[in-house]
């Protein structure tokens, strides 16, 4: 028999430990979830679409509570008494006199309300990369605890209240596109008023390009846009001052949520981020 070899435990090669032993890869894997990175357009697509969808059918699903809106209503307008600043049935009736400028801020409250905040999507895709998920984190998050909202606190809009003076500009101009007037508001939960996420995505939008337009004219724009949103929906009758103030509240937890979750605001992080992150890189090459 040959000579045999007797290899000591100090001579064998260390066996590897698991991550998830030792707890460095869970570490780990957080960091990595944390890092910005290049977002994937087929996966965008299909989160805010299924997004998009499970916040309809939660919102709408969120019992009407008809009766129970309907005092919370007369609650919110008496509390703009006292401060106030119950004047959004002179708003109403003001900007109704004038027919070309109501029925435009019925499209604009039908359609903007989309087209800007996906434009501002698409933008920061293409232009602003490494801040895209951050931006995108906070637009969530903030439609996330805005159905929270919807459930424990119904209220109707003006137009809706009973014995109110307001007018509903939608049916009386007969435009379309509205999901609050017509065939359209059987589809739609009429007494999701509070907050207003026209005001928290059109605020969104505005400081969005703000911090992070290179020209101040589009800079101006991104101011002007929630301030001109907050006049349409009190034109229009749907919604209360208050209102938006709950659309600003939901907004300040959305940029709390991503604040703790990468660290910083997204308009601080890179620009831009490599293909592949360094970590990644590193998983990838061979021992």
């Amino acid at each position: 028999m040959g000579d045999s070899t007797v290899t000591s435990l100090e001579d064998r090669e260390p066996v590897a430990v698991p991550h998830s032993v030792t707890g460095r890869g869970g570490r780990d894997l957080l960091r990595r979830m944390r890092t910005p990175r290049r977002p994937r357009l087929w996966f965008e697509i299909l989160l805010i679409a299924v997004s998009y969808w499970t916040y309809s059918l939660i919102r709408n699903a969120v019992p009407e509570q008809r009766a129970e809106a309907l005092r919370n209503a007369d609650w919110i307008w008496r509390i703009e008494h006292d401060l106030g600043i119950a004047v959004e049935d002179s708003v109403n009736h003001a900007v109704n006199a004038v027919s070309w400028l109501i029925v435009g801020m019925n499209y604009y409250y039908a359609t903007l309300h989309f087209v800007i905040t996906l434009g501002v999507l698409v933008w920061l895709y293409r232009c602003h990369p490494g801040r895209y998920a951050a931006a995108r984190l906070v637009l969530f998050a903030t439609t996330g605890v805005a159905l929270v909202g919807y459930y424990l606190f119904p209220l109707a809009p003006p137009r809706l209240m009973n014995g109110g003076d307001f007018v509903d500009t939608v049916s009386v101009h007969q435009t379309w596109g509205s999901m609050a007037s017509g065939d359209l508001k059987h589809m739609s939960n009429q007494y999701a008023a509070m907050p207003s996420m026209h005001i928290g995505w059109s605020l969104w939008c505005g400081l969005t390009i703000f911090a992070l337009a290179s020209v101040p004219w589009a800079r101006v724009l991104g101011l002007l846009y929630p301030a001109v949103t907050l006049l349409v929906i009190v034109a229009t009758a749907n919604h209360f001052w208050l209102d938006a103030v709950g659309g600003v509240l939901c907004l300040a937890f959305g940029f709390a949520v991503s604040r703790l979750w990468y660290g910083t605001l997204p308009y601080r992080l890179p620009r831009t981020v490599p293909e592949n992150p360094p970590e990644d890189r590193a998983d990838a090459t061979p021992a």
